[in-house]
């Protein structure tokens, strides 16, 4: 794990003072309660960033008239922000600190946010792109920034138990999030479903388009402002920096020693499918209900809402899993737990693929129980023992998060063909995340090997 990297302030020093028991969040007398609290909302912000967006695939697809994989474009520039953003988000805390990665993360999310409300007086779809850009580039420094910054505070034993528990209310932004996008954009959209919209004049078009994207930029300028506020409050409560600021910055030697580790390597594969899966998982499941629902006899727009509601309910799932996780993290080890839920992840998946219907909506989710504790684990085992170097093997972790990226479209593309082999399209897409558990599975494995 990571180690503090910065001496400790002197109004937090205890050298007159008894030696204190360790716990998750005190290491030799000194408390990071404060700082952990702050830092940790942050892991809130970025999970509502994530999940409002999930649905939004689905929601430019109908507003712009595209196909799914059209749509999907969406996520190829959210991710893309985090795999073009993550190295020099490194470069940048190796020469200053985890908190000026943080306050840097934050201004770089809060102004992609705000570039929202320009690409709606565009009226065109890839000004959206460039503002998820902006703000996905944010996250990565955010995320570059905080993972190895909780990892940081306090004892190297306590370390993966302490980020699981930070990365335990990432869900509950995410949550917000699905909250926000379905009660305030997809409810708010006008009803017409996709054949309507195909068969409106130029003019309707346009004057549904103007009040459907009116109604799309409201929570992200919102959660600019948001952004912009904890940006102030995080710059001005003095917390530790945690990270010695340096001046020579050997990014080539310190690339090569992280990659040498197969530890490591291994972990940023297993990152990459992991962070895929999820948002696969995450971002169909839209799709998937609505084929449900639709065959139902459901309306396209209330089977979409209520496909929502079943999104909500797996990251219900997902959040109190993450607890439960941690908590179980003190008697077993990592490697295993992760090998075990991901086993258990690609069997519900089978059963998203071959049980039609209702019962696999169910399936997929419960793949959010298993999901919880991959990230945070396979974040914490491959960055083990790295010291300094942590900074670029965070970024190289968070690179990873490109499975966002690629994953996503390449199941989109499948799910427009309709049907294959004789069966629904969207559900055979799912062999994706299948294969993405898959791996998981055997990095989970072969951790107990993987000393260097």
């Amino acid at each position: 794990m990571v180690p503090i990297m910065n001496p400790i302030p002197i109004s937090m020093k205890t050298e007159n003072k008894p030696t204190q028991k360790n716990s998750i969040l005190h290491f030799n007398g000194v408390s990071f309660v404060l700082p952990f609290v702050l830092i940790t909302s942050c892991f809130a912000l970025w999970g509502f960033a994530n999940d409002i967006t999930n649905p939004m695939v689905k929601a430019f697809s109908k507003i712009f008239r595209m196909s799914v994989t059209e749509g999907a474009l969406v996520q190829v520039a959210f991710y893309g922000g985090y795999f073009a953003m993550a190295f020099p988000a490194a470069i940048f805390i190796r020469r200053f600190s985890y908190k000026a990665g943080v306050l840097l993360g934050l201004g770089l999310y809060a102004f992609g946010a705000l570039l929202f409300l320009p690409a709606k007086e565009t009226g065109e779809y890839y000004p959206f792109l460039l503002a998820y850009f902006v703000l996905t580039c944010g996250l990565s420094v955010l995320e570059t920034s905080c993972n190895p910054y909780i990892l940081a505070m306090g004892s190297e034993d306590t370390a993966t138990r302490r980020l699981n528990l930070a990365q335990a209310f990432n869900p509950v932004g995410s949550l917000m999030g699905m909250f926000v996008a379905m009660n305030f954009i997809q409810n708010r959209l006008d009803p017409a479903d996709t054949a309507a919209r195909e068969a409106m004049d130029t003019a309707t078009f346009e004057a549904v388009r103007e009040h459907d994207l009116s109604v799309l930029i409201g929570p992200y300028l919102l959660i600019g402002l948001v952004v912009l506020a904890m940006l102030f409050v995080i710059r001005f409560s003095g917390i530790p920096k945690c990270g010695e600021s340096t001046k020579h910055i050997n990014f080539f030697g310190s690339l090569k020693r992280i990659f040498r580790l197969r530890r490591y390597r291994e972990g940023v594969v297993a990152q990459f499918f992991y962070v895929g899966a999820q948002i696969m998982c995450w971002t169909f499941i839209i799709q998937y209900g609505t084929r449900v629902f639709v065959e139902e006899g459901m309306g396209e727009k209330a089977a979409e809402v209520l496909s929502q509601q079943y999104n909500i309910i797996a990251m219900i799932i997902f959040c109190c899993s993450r607890f439960v996780c941690t908590f179980l993290l003190k008697y077993f080890n990592p490697g295993i737990l992760l090998r075990t839920l991901a086993i258990a992840a690609a069997c519900f998946t089978l059963g998203v693929i071959f049980i039609d219907g209702v019962g696999g909506l169910y399936c997929l989710v419960a793949v959010s129980a298993c999901m919880s504790l991959m990230f945070p684990t396979i974040y914490g085992i491959a960055l083990e023992g790295l010291g300094e170097d942590a900074k670029f093997g965070a970024a190289g972790l968070i690179m990873s998060i490109l499975g966002g990226a690629v994953l996503p479209p390449l199941q989109a593309s499948i799910i427009d063909c309709g049907e294959l082999f004789g069966m629904p399209a969207v559900n055979l897409s799912f062999a994706l995340p299948f294969i993405c558990f898959v791996v998981v599975m055997i990095y989970g494995h072969r951790t107990r090997f993987l000393k260097a």
